[in-house]
């Protein structure tokens, strides 16, 4: 499989409760690129979405490392364009 065929599946098998976070991220702070990554950080720190922190979000395949921004950037936009 190529990395867009990985990638394409990824993103088609994107955990709900991943979804889920990042939409309830939208709602308190809007989808805008960098206010919504501060947002995801402030509740994954707090443990304000489901009790979930940074740990259990990178186990659904979320990072918040600047290694992976590029990635979030467009699960957060692809996840947030459909609602």
């Amino acid at each position: 499989m190529s990395i867009l065929g990985v990638y394409c599946y990824w993103m088609d098998n994107l955990a709900p409760e991943l979804r889920d976070f990042i939409l309830f991220c939208a709602q308190r702070r809007g989808a805008e690129w960098p206010g919504i990554y501060d947002e995801m950080t402030r509740v994954a720190g707090q443990r304000l979405f489901r009790g979930m922190s940074y740990r259990e979000l990178k186990q659904l395949g979320l990072s918040f490392s600047l290694s992976g921004i590029d990635r979030t950037i467009q699960l957060v936009r692809k996840v947030t364009s459909q609602n």
